[in-house]
């Protein structure tokens, strides 16, 4: 039985900490790993940027690589998943009419994101609205292909939704969607560690994540997964020293050897990479403490978690209880109140971090449980909420 690991995370301890939904935390061991590869730089920045960098960026790439089922040439690290989504944005060709296929309840800076786009281009950017609660994934697919028609281009989904907490069945719609001959984007923000991840078997043709979540690695670690067959088609965010014109240029590797999509992207400027070369660490660390029964242990921490709350409030589970639906984050629903002084009355009066969010019609408290995360801190929110929704 998997024991929880607050000791070695750096979290102050005087908070209940419910959020790694948000910007994850840090493990102690992995934050000195990052720490040092700082303080390498700083030693000789010449000699680490200039001869160094490219064999260590490599070896870290290929090993989030293999963490994430793809080849090394494949995957290339960006700050954050909204700066890898803007690469993309930026290297779409959509014409006026082109329709953007989404969800109702997607990450509001990627709706952003896609906005400015549609405006630029004259395309549509189409929210189509699926079942909750959502009693079996079938739902969703159905409802969400409903949404398809002859000016479908891109179908872009999150693989956990970030607000319902809910995992979407995104293998069964890139399916249908490589069948139909439409781009999917997917935005698997919360997915690394909190899913064991194969893309290839998902077979997205773009996927953009992010490891300072739930892989626990530091901030400033997202990366983007591109098929080979349309990495052709994304030109790089910023124009740096690798940038080639020649487009029969893109058909063949780099002079280094390295791909295109590396090339252009992973050698743009100065910049601080030590986060990028701690991610190995961050997934030794979770490899050595047999990560999935942790995942497992915060699993029915959410399950339990939710049962309670929802027996006192009366109100319906948005989806059932099993992994197939959720992982180690849950969003649970609230009865009417004032969701400003829910929040504020949980930080100061129970040293409770955790978000309180409306999505769509619904009032959500959204639970993240991470290694870092014991019973206690479960029966807190609980005890907490029934005595401000029930008593005050």
């Amino acid at each position: 039985m998997a024991i929880s690991l607050k000791s070695e995370y750096l979290l102050d301890p005087d908070i209940i900490f419910l959020n790694h939904g948000s910007y994850g935390a840090c493990p102690r061991s992995v934050f000195e790993t990052y720490q040092n590869w700082q303080r390498e730089l700083e030693r000789n920045p010449v000699a680490f940027i200039g001869q160094r960098l490219p064999a260590l960026m490599e070896d870290a790439r290929c090993k989030l690589a293999a963490y994430l089922g793809v080849a090394c040439q494949d995957v290339v690290y960006f700050t954050n998943p909204t700066t890898a989504f803007n690469m993309v944005l930026r290297s779409l060709e959509l014409n006026p009419g082109d329709e953007v296929l989404t969800t109702d309840f997607e990450y509001p800076a990627m709706n952003q994101a896609w906005g400015y786009i549609a405006h630029k281009t004259g395309a549509r950017y189409i929210h189509q609205s699926t079942p909750l609660p959502m009693f079996a994934q079938s739902d969703f697919t159905e409802a969400f292909w409903a949404g398809v028609t002859e000016k479908t281009r891109i179908i872009f989904l999150s693989h956990i939704a970030p607000f319902i907490a809910m995992i979407l069945p995104i293998e069964e719609i890139c399916k249908r969607a490589r069948a139909a001959g439409i781009l999917t984007i997917i935005d698997g923000a919360h997915a690394p560690s909190q899913l064991p991840l194969d893309l290839r078997k998902i077979d997205a043709d773009i996927y953009i994540g992010a490891c300072h979540k739930w892989l626990s690695a530091p901030k400033g670690t997202g990366f983007l997964y591109a098929r080979p067959a349309v990495q052709t088609r994304l030109e790089p965010l910023v124009i740096s020293m690798g940038w080639a014109r020649e487009k029969p240029l893109r058909d063949a590797y780099a002079p280094d050897g390295r791909s295109w999509l590396v090339y252009f992207n992973e050698g743009q400027g100065t910049r601080d990479p030590s986060a990028f070369l701690t991610v190995p660490a961050a997934i030794e660390y979770q490899e050595t403490r047999n990560w999935q029964a942790q995942r497992q242990r915060c699993h029915a921490l959410a399950v339990e978690t939710r049962r309670h709350i929802n027996a006192f409030t009366g109100l319906p589970s948005l989806c059932p209880d099993s992994t197939e639906f959720f992982g180690q984050m849950v969003s649970v629903l609230l009865p009417e109140t004032d969701l400003s002084m829910l929040s504020k009355r949980l930080f100061e009066e129970f040293k409770i971090v955790v978000p309180i969010l409306t999505i769509n019609e619904f009032r959500c408290i959204r639970l993240s449980f991470q290694a870092y995360n014991e019973q206690a801190d479960a029966d807190a929110v609980i005890q907490a909420l029934e005595k401000i929704l029930l008593r005050s």
